[in-house]
């Protein structure tokens, strides 16, 4: 025994021995196992060196045994790992002299193990050693060891990458890291290797029915991080994987997130069953875009026609109201009911009762805000002999001149949805002498037919004779109809009818700004080369005079629709606008840049146009504005990027110009829109007291935009408080008035939010109205508080019932029992974590509000989408039994 204790001496005057006595106390500590396994361990590796083969393979084999049964728990570094330290250079060392045999390649492998704890920073030892030594199963030597290899090899790849050499070997051993993780419920880690090896189609072949979901809820969470364009790349391997295993309804929503058409065929004709395709239209409906079946994706005539009703939204008028019954919120409601005027002292309600053009214009639309979509109020659609003071005509005329074109078009907000019965209730306007009532009856069509398609093309029908008239309001009321009712819908016949006007010397500026803005809804992120050029030739035809105007801003926001959303591809209409006039060149690039990256979170534009906020400008330069609403529509994608910018904004308050002041609270509005965030309450709260009025404006319509159909009390209270505040000040008086409609928004069923499907698909025509709308609040006095407030009407392209509807497989309501609670983000966490948390139960339909997630709270029924909101179609689980 005294020969390996003679060894440990010697091995122990090599190690540097700080002092002596310090080194004896050391060895005293170790317990006498521990002493032995020591002693056992310095044995083997005098043995290793010895000239016999025989010896050192057995040396070498109880080395690794030692090894394996202890790398099996990893709170600390194993002992064998531990003890063998001191000895890793000498091991190596040997490993240089020994000949080209099987041991040799056994102890590149333990030396590989060894590397996990030695090895220099950099030096990638680990990854050397696993490459030399035998082509054994990876996993066999711990988790630690394949983790600490796979962050090598994304090293190495890199290292590798740059000097051009092969990289078969390492992709061999990718290969077995991968397949490890992926049975050993580690999918993040898979995916993260295969992402720094630019590889992830490997992922496919490795994931089976047990981790699919995981892995791709992994990859979808990541995608949002990701610079494009490599989040694409992971969409598209998500929405693989999810056809792979049949999960149909998530690939639907992943070929959706991606913008591809083809995909969403390619859902459609994968899936042969008829409940699950109504579910997919369901999907389609909410996200809003236009898409036609053709007879490979359903066969059936009758099916067909059924499932494009849903797609073509034709049954939300009446899910709404079956949700509106059941929350008992049919009783329509009048203004003075969302003022509350009795609630404050005596001095606000005393101005109130003058019967001002102004206030009954803020009266209309509170009045079709609140009763969107319920096709009854007590304004337009009261009968002639009830007691709130005759009928909808008489209503009609105390409004002034373009006051009627938004009183006669309240009458489409309130008839929502409903396009038989709200044609035939506007109808009668179109025999008015009154131009103003006129437009306002065609704006009213327009209106009905947001986000419902017909066979028959009404609003076209209607609208198209209209657009050639004489007088401009009634062009644009038929104008910015058609833009609202076939938003999104790419219709070639209206491009062929508006592009025109656009180059019309005769048009007026505002219906040549309307047009634009129509035509840039109506190819909401389609790229379309045409409409761009007409809107391009519009903006070089502008003489300096009217590019000064405020309706000539419409024009570069009307092309950035266009790109809204679509990154690259508004790059070679940016290089054309640096050529234009340079009083409109930098608002143009601004807002070009600002809908390009919207919805994409990408941090680089953020940080461009903080850059441009940054600067302090004389006075007359508008291009701030929209630099700063970019800010909110590029970090409005995820929620972390959503809170830095809420900070950022809060310090160009501090630092910022007047314009930027402005801007701010309308940024607010955008990224907290329908959820009241308390923090950003009170600094909305606190800017609508402010001295210059349109920040205390822009505010005051951010407050309403916050708590959009949220019936929030908090803010409805600061709303009633400012209305006393400013009962002298008009102006305020009417957006106070604007911001409480909008609180009370559907009576506090709709959301404006574009965001829908647990915030993971944004709705392009959702945020072009809301974009088109908040770009006309950075000037408030010229459009909204001008003769142009029924630019308000565009929030309707964002209106949709915040609920949960499930229906049975006749599409019937079926009321079951869901949890409602705040949704919680399980991405990569191990088991089955809870997805919400602090939950209440309700019978459907129910309403979500921001944040919230659903999910069933009975094994009855299976729901056919992923996520539940909307409209969810629910199948009887066959495997129910009933407790008896």
């Amino acid at each position: 025994m005294s020969d390996p204790k003679s060894g440990a001496g010697t091995s122990q005057a090599k190690a540097p021995a700080k002092d002596p006595k310090k080194k004896d106390d050391k060895e005293e500590d170790l317990s006498e196992e521990d002493l032995a396994l020591k002693q056992q361990l310095e044995l083997y590796v005098e043995r290793v060196q010895d000239p016999d083969p025989g010896l050192q393979k057995v040396a070498l084999e109880s080395m690794r045994q030692e090894i394996r049964t202890s790398t099996s728990s990893m709170t600390s570094v194993p002992k064998p790992l531990k003890f063998l330290r001191p000895h890793y250079g000498t091991l190596k060392a040997f490993y240089e002299t020994m000949p080209e045999l099987d041991l040799k390649k056994y102890l590149a492998d333990i030396l590989s193990v060894l590397a996990l704890t030695m090895s220099a920073e950099g030096e990638r030892e680990s990854l050397k050693y696993r490459l030399l030594g035998s082509e054994e199963d990876i996993g066999s030597w711990g988790h630690e060891y394949v983790r600490n290899l796979a962050g090598e090899i994304a090293q190495e790849y890199m290292k590798q990458q740059s000097e051009e050499a092969p990289i078969e070997d390492l992709m061999e051993l990718v290969q077995q890291i991968v397949s490890f993780h992926m049975k050993h419920n580690a999918e993040p880690e898979a995916v993260d290797l295969l992402m720094e090896v630019e590889d992830l189609d490997l992922l496919v072949e490795h994931v089976d029915n047990t981790n699919f979901r995981r892995t791709c809820l992994y990859l979808t969470g990541a995608a949002r991080y990701l610079p494009g364009p490599d989040d694409m790349l992971v969409l598209d391997i998500a929405y693989t994987i999810y056809l792979k295993f049949e999960e149909f309804a998530n690939a639907l929503q992943i070929a959706l997130s991606l913008d591809n058409m083809q995909h969403v065929a390619e859902v459609f004709t994968s899936c042969d069953d008829l409940q699950r395709k109504k579910q997919f239209c369901y999907i389609l409906a909410r996200h809003g875009i236009n898409f036609e079946l053709d007879d490979e994706m359903a066969a059936d005539d009758d099916d067909r026609e059924l499932l494009q009703d849903i797609i073509n939204n034709m049954k939300l008028s009446e899910g709404y109201l079956t949700l509106a019954r059941d929350i008992e919120v049919m009783e329509p409601k009048s203004p003075e009911d969302i003022y509350k005027a009795h609630l404050l002292d005596g001095r606000a309600s005393a101005g109130a009762s003058v019967d001002s053009a102004r206030q009954n214009l803020a009266a209309t639309f509170v009045n079709a805000f609140v009763n969107a979509g319920f096709g009854q109020d007590k304004l337009m659609t009261a009968p002639p002999d009830s007691s709130s003071g005759g009928s909808s005509g008489n209503w009609l005329f105390k409004n002034k001149e373009h006051g009627k074109t938004s009183a006669t078009a309240s009458l489409g907000m309130i008839l929502l949805w409903d396009v038989d019965s709200g044609l035939a209730q506007i109808d009668k306007y179109f025999h008015s002498n009154d131009n103003h009532v006129i437009a306002g009856a065609l704006l009213g069509v327009g209106i009905v037919n947001c986000g419902v398609k017909n066979d028959c093309d009404p609003a076209l029908a209607l609208l198209s004779e209209y657009i050639g008239k004489e007088d401009s309001s009634i062009r644009i009321g038929a104008i910015m109809g058609l833009g609202i009712a076939y938003a999104g819908a790419q219709n070639e016949q209206i491009r062929s009818s508006l592009s025109p006007i656009l180059n019309d010397a005769k048009a007026t500026l505002d219906v040549i700004a309307f047009t634009a803005i129509s035509l840039g809804m109506i190819y909401v992120g389609s790229c379309n080369e045409e409409v761009a050029q007409a809107i391009i030739f519009a903006l070089m035809d502008r003489s300096e005079s009217e590019l000064g105007e405020p309706l000539t801003r419409l024009l570069p926001l009307g092309l950035g629709l266009l790109y809204l959303g679509k990154q690259e591809s508004v790059e070679a209409t940016a290089e054309v606008s640096k050529t234009f006039n340079e009083k409109i060149r930098k608002y143009c690039d601004m807002t070009l840049l600002s809908c390009a990256y919207s919805g994409t979170g990408n941090v680089l534009k953020v940080q461009n146009l903080l850059g441009h906020c940054a600067q302090h400008l004389e006075k007359g330069e508008t291009h701030q504005g929209p630099a700063v609403l970019g800010i909110a529509m590029v970090a409005m994608a995820e929620e972390l990027g959503l809170e830095m910018s809420i900070r950022s904004l809060e310090h160009l308050l501090q630092y910022g110009e007047q314009n930027i002041r402005r801007a701010v609270p309308l940024a607010f509005g955008l990224l907290c829109i329908s959820n009241p965030k308390v923090n950003v309450m009170d600094t909305l709260s606190r800017l609508s007291h402010d001295t210059d009025s349109e920040v205390a404006m822009a505010a005051v319509i951010s407050l309403g935009l916050i708590g959009a159909g949220t019936n929030n009390a908090r803010i409805a209270g600061m709303l009633r408080n400012l209305s006393s505040y400013y009962y002298k000040d008009a102006s305020l008086l009417f957006c106070v008035r604007i911001a409480q409609g909008l609180v009370h928004m559907g009576k506090g069923l709709l959301t404006l939010n574009p965001y829908h499907s647990d915030r993971f698909l944004l709705s392009l025509t959702a945020l072009a109205g809301l974009v088109t709308m908040l770009h006309t609040c950075l000037d408030m006095k010229a459009m909204i508080l001008g003769k142009y407030h029924y630019v308000l009407y565009f929030l309707v392209l964002a209106m949709q019932p915040r609920m949960l509807m499930t229906v049975d497989e006749n599409l019937k309501p079926l009321s079951v029992p869901v949890r409602v609670g705040q949704a919680v983000d399980v991405v990569g966490q191990a088991g089955r974590p809870k997805t919400i948390t602090g939950f209440q139960t309700h019978s459907t339909p129910v309403l979500l509000a921001a944040g919230d997630r659903a999910e069933l709270a009975t094994e009855k029924y299976i729901p056919l989408s992923p996520v539940l909101e909307g409209h969810v179609i629910l199948k009887e689980n066959p495997e129910y039994r009933e407790d008896s």
